[in-house]
């Protein structure tokens, strides 16, 4: 993982944030260690999930997210094979459209 970070400040529930800091405590952490571990794990089990990984395929598609947003959230192998697809999306709705 890269040494660079970034910044972040966010609101959260009072409770959340107690909870976060006692379990830091537990650890002997700090609460942004904490946070960091959570969200790095909420995101690998979401590119595990296919009805999550379909939606970030479709935004794909649409334009909506770049070839470099698709390969952060779903893994360079997967974005490789859904940019395929979509070169293979395109090229037959242009052929569809040529032969109308």
């Amino acid at each position: 993982m890269s040494g660079d970070k970034k910044r972040v400040q966010f609101r959260a529930p009072h409770r959340l944030i107690d909870r976060t800091d006692a379990l830091a405590d537990v650890l002997g952490e700090d609460r942004t260690d904490i946070l960091v571990t959570a969200l790095r794990e909420y995101l690998q089990e979401a590119a595990h999930d296919d009805a999550l990984t379909q939606e970030i395929a479709a935004a794909y598609y649409d334009d909506e997210i770049s070839f470099d947003q698709l390969k952060a959230l779903v893994g360079a192998e997967e974005a490789a094979n859904l940019r395929v697809l979509k070169q293979q999306l395109d090229e037959d709705f242009v052929d569809e459209v040529a032969e109308s």
